[in-house]
């Protein structure tokens, strides 16, 4: 476990505030009686079809009902800064990080507004215009917005606050894609890069194919722009698109703060592994972790917190499992739009490079984290160790160098 202090001027962190009762955002036992349950916002998918990964941290009372709290629960965005050794105060200008998700969460513009208003950061104006702040359009860049899916909503409130929460100069991109369907996701990926975005989040993830291949290249290659994908909540196993080769793969990791010091593990969660179908990247082939196990794709790449019992405060107001506004959520849904917005404050993807290439070329700027485990595969694909490991791939941010 690697423990560091964070030393930017943003480390002045905010405390998790406590949950209804006294409970601490699931990171302590609940008062008596009362107890954490953890909804995964999405069903599994069906083949051909990708599941939003968000994961609800609910706190339950002694009826087995779910607690309604207006407490802010859950780290927030100094947290995160000062976690991660990030600039965000001072960079993100003229970067636009695309959000793509599935289906529409009706009112995501205004959930975004309360979550940057509490936590003080600055507003974002919603427009149609290219010099709008946030924009939300359809897989074909139109204003005729899908249907609205409860379980969508509330990724997409994460995922945009994980983005303001990094990186609040950032201007963003809502791209909602018409169903779960990998086909009009991998459309919404080529419309953000239509747009303009410099980054782009995905927040899903489905069953590996053979098919992936073409989608690799008709959907995810876009030289100069970054591309990120979680890794999955279900432990050992490859999920697509994260085993893409031209996406930077977001694993995830238990993110602890014990006043102000920050000490990380891998997450049990997250998905890691050797992916069936898709090849080996160069700048994989030459790390001795993964040759020695893996000859094809091996995710992840890269992490940032995804336990729900370290989890992040979301506003979503779209009343979803019985609960609506303030919310924690985990998954290495959180770790996407983190690491998305990571580069976005680097400048966007470094000129030549492509994938994670630059971050293999550059892990020295990042944490290493050593202890955790994925599953009992018995190898780094699964348990984190010195240098890369399939949970965590090369470790977290450590300020913006190796992105």
């Amino acid at each position: 476990m690697k423990k560091y202090r964070a030393v930017q001027a943003l480390a002045a962190v905010v405390p998790l505030a406590a949950l209804a009762l006294g409970a601490p955002a699931a990171s302590a036992s609940p008062s008596r009686g009362f107890s954490h349950r953890f909804l995964h916002a999405c069903a599994a998918p069906a083949p051909g079809h990708a599941a939003c990964g968000a994961i609800l941290n609910e706190l339950v009372g002694p009826d087995g009902k779910p607690v309604k709290t207006t407490t802010v629960s859950g780290y927030g965005p100094a947290n995160l800064q000062a976690a991660y050794n990030l600039p965000s105060s001072t960079a993100g200008s003229g970067q636009t990080v695309a959000i793509v998700d599935a289906y529409s969460d009706p009112s995501a513009a205004s959930d975004l507004s309360t979550y940057r208003s509490h936590f003080g950061l600055p507003t974002c104006s919603y427009g149609a215009s290219a010099t709008s702040c946030l924009r939300i359009v359809n897989q074909n860049g139109g204003t005729s917005l899908p249907r609205s899916n409860g379980g969508w909503a509330q990724e997409e409130s994460l995922d945009l606050d994980m983005v303001s929460a990094v990186c609040p100069n950032c201007h963003i991109i809502l791209v909602e894609a018409s169903s779960s369907a990998l086909t009009n996701l991998g459309a919404a990926v080529n419309e953000a890069a239509k747009l303009g975005a410099t980054e782009i989040s995905n927040s899903y993830g489905g069953s590996e194919s053979s098919s992936d291949t073409k989608y690799d290249t008709t959907y995810y290659d876009h030289p100069g722009i970054a591309v990120t994908a979680s890794t999955g909540d279900s432990g050992y196993g490859v999920e697509y698109p994260a085993a893409s080769p031209y996406v930077t793969a977001a694993g995830g990791t238990t993110l602890n703060d014990s006043n102000g010091t920050y000490s990380e593990t891998a997450w049990s969660g997250a998905g890691s592994g050797c992916s069936a179908y898709d090849p080996q990247p160069s700048w994989q082939s030459s790390v001795s972790n993964i040759s020695s196990v893996c000859g094809n794709r091996a995710v992840a790449d890269v992490s940032a917190d995804a336990n729900p019992n370290t989890g992040v405060a979301v506003y979503d107001s779209t009343r979803y499992q019985g609960l609506s506004g303030w919310l924690v959520f985990g998954g290495t849904s959180v770790a996407s739009p983190v690491i998305a917005s990571t580069y976005a404050l680097a400048g966007g993807e470094p000129a030549g490079y492509s994938g994670a290439a630059y971050a293999y070329a550059n892990a020295s700027h990042l944490h290493d984290v050593t202890s955790g485990s994925t599953g009992s595969c018995g190898t780094d694909l699964c348990n984190a160790g010195t240098g890369w490991d399939g949970p965590t791939g090369l470790g977290s941010p450590n300020g913006t160098g190796a992105f």
